[in-house]
């Protein structure tokens, strides 16, 4: 990068981070320091939206439309009903009881150790999930700028922990509106400059996109092994959007802070109705950058760093070949697109057809090389990673985008990391000191106490969350890591709320051994997923786990309550 984008990149976090301090300094309550200074519902709602957008939906959705197309933007689908459903039912309970965590509510309605156990489910997810938000952007970000990778996640996780320690949920809330600015305003700018940047003009690529089967925006087709389609979107995921939305510490914290109950509420159908748009746009945009590689010539690996590697090595005679038929693919390919784009635009059916027939098998032909690369530079490296989707969009940038405007992309990635890792680390903080050490260790203390207690336990969350980032290691396309880990908790936790909100006569003692049953349950059918379990072929998808984790805590409770009261109506006949 030039000078000017490493100024643009450090003055924006910097200036974020020093802000956020700077306008919460000074002593704070407990209660302000947990719930900020009554939020409106534009900033509840930016604050809800800035923690789910993280570095991972910034650097991953492009490259998984290149990769994959529209259809991703289904996972959404089903948002806006969660978004109402929560404001009916979920919110007015956590305003009525006044409560500083979601969990607190567990304890009134069953006992403390339902309260303590989803608490901890919790804190294990959350927990696991910070390090995962701060090594995603650290792995791809050090690669791209030459950085070691343990400084990088240093780097992020201070800057966070500063801020966040300093000023509370108030200083998450600041920053947070500043860091979905350069968000959103350094995406909106990638698009224009895309556009500007395509060979051909915004309806010829529409077309090209369209025979390439990128615009696949919906499929009705029901499949349980699909991840996204119309039906996972608008069930699956609205239980994973609930169980999020409604009992996630990280969110539930953001429209706590809200001035009133109508002001929580507007700011979560704000998240509901606006999130489904600035998707489509961040989707929108990797299927461009897929059209201008349709007339450019991309990289046969989006990692360069290890094709770098690859070229220096023993084997860089065999990659030479691979890219040498890799181009002359591209030729052939750039040279059919032509054609079918003439084709089109006159109106011949049939050839339209042949043609897109044949740039289809071009493009498994493509394929077939970049795999065939991937087998090479996993025999240089055993270690080496073969995904580069994650790496698509930022490599677009570095090689085409104008000085200033790279420097801002990376701001607006580190920004997104700042934002999730902020308000997952004051939730860990928040949940630690109010569900566990309040409550159960330490029940009689001074305010400031409680205060200093949230600070050290958020500090030691991000130590820990830098600790298992250093260490860290993904094994899936990284938006779909965060989704996977969150649905392996998800379902449970919200199964318990569903029972307490719904299920009145099921008591404590039942929906605990539910939880456990049904945990147990989620990791079982995870860990033989895809290996015949019950008899069934093929996966699940994983956002399904969020629908059998609640169903099955809600059975579970159904069945260990009737048995309870049956034993305790028989022991009292026979006393």
């Amino acid at each position: 990068m030039s000078t000017l984008d490493w100024v643009v990149l450090f003055l924006t976090l910097v200036s974020i981070a020093v802000y956020g301090m700077y306008k919460t300094r000074g002593k704070k309550s407990l209660e302000n320091y947990l719930k900020g200074n009554k939020d409106n519902w534009w900033t509840i709602g930016l604050s809800i939206m800035a923690t789910q957008a993280s570095a991972i939906t910034f650097l991953s959705t492009p490259g998984q439309a290149y990769e994959d197309g529209m259809r991703f933007i289904q996972f959404y689908f089903g948002l806006p009903l969660a978004m109402i459903i929560i404001s009916i039912a979920f919110v007015p309970i956590y305003y009525k009881l006044k409560v500083y965590t979601a969990y607190e509510y567990l304890e009134n309605r069953f006992d403390l150790k339902t309260r303590t156990l989803t608490a901890l489910l919790f804190i294990v997810q959350r927990g696991l999930a910070a390090g995962i938000t701060i090594y995603a952007p650290a792995i791809i970000l050090s690669t791209l700028l030459g950085w070691n990778l343990t400084l990088t996640n240093i780097f992020i996780g201070v800057l966070v922990i500063a801020y966040t320690v300093s000023g509370g949920t108030e200083a998450v809330s600041i920053t947070q509106k500043q860091q979905m600015a350069v968000m959103m305003g350094g995406m909106i700018l990638a698009g224009i400059m895309v556009i500007q940047l395509l060979p051909i003009s915004m309806q010829e690529a529409l077309q090209v996109a369209g025979k390439m089967e990128k615009l696949n925006v919906v499929n009705f087709e029901f499949d349980l092994a699909d991840r996204y389609s119309f039906w996972s979107g608008m069930t699956a995921a609205v239980f994973l959007f609930l169980s999020y939305f409604g009992t996630d510490q990280s969110q539930v914290q953001r429209y706590l802070s809200g001035q009133t109950l109508t002001q929580s509420r507007m700011g979560l159908l704000m998240n509901g109705f606006l999130k489904i748009p600035m998707q489509f746009l961040i989707l929108f945009i990797g299927v461009l950058v897929f059209v201008f590689y349709q007339f450019i010539t991309p990289p046969v690996h989006f990692n360069q760093v290890q094709t770098e590697a690859l070229r220096q090595s023993e084997y860089a005679s065999e990659f030479d070949r691979l890219e040498q038929s890799y181009q002359a693919n591209f030729d052939s390919s750039k040279q059919v697109y032509t054609q079918l784009l003439s084709s089109i635009d006159q109106e011949n059916a049939e050839s339209t057809e042949e043609l897109t027939s044949t740039l289809k098998s071009l493009k498994t032909e493509q394929q077939e090389i970049r795999e065939e690369v991937k087998a090479l530079l996993v025999t240089h490296d055993p270690e080496a990673e073969t995904r580069d989707t994650d790496y698509v969009f930022m490599r677009f940038v570095m090689d085409y985008l104008p000085t200033g405007v790279v420097g801002l992309l990376f701001a607006a990635i580190f920004a997104a990391a700042m934002s999730s890792s902020s308000s997952e680390l004051n939730a860990l903080g928040s949940t630690t000191t109010v569900d566990l050490y309040k409550r159960s260790i330490r029940k009689e203390a001074s305010d400031a106490h409680y205060v200093n207690s949230s600070k050290l336990f958020t500090a030691f969350w991000g130590l820990g969350a830098i600790l298992f980032a250093t260490y860290a290691s993904l094994f899936e396309n990284l938006i779909q890591a965060v989704n996977l880990l969150g649905s392996l908790f998800y379902g449970t936790i919200l199964g318990i709320f569903v029972v307490g909100f719904f299920i009145k006569w099921i008591k404590g003692q039942a929906v605990f051994l539910a939880a456990l049953l049904s945990q147990a349950l989620i990791l079982v059918v995870h860990f033989f997923n895809g290996k015949g379990l019950f008899g069934m072929q093929g996966d699940i998808g994983f956002l399904w786990y969020n629908v059998i984790g609640c169903l099955s805590v809600v059975l579970f409770g159904l069945l260990l309550q009737s048995g309870i009261g049956t034993f305790g109506k028989k022991k009292s006949l026979e006393d």
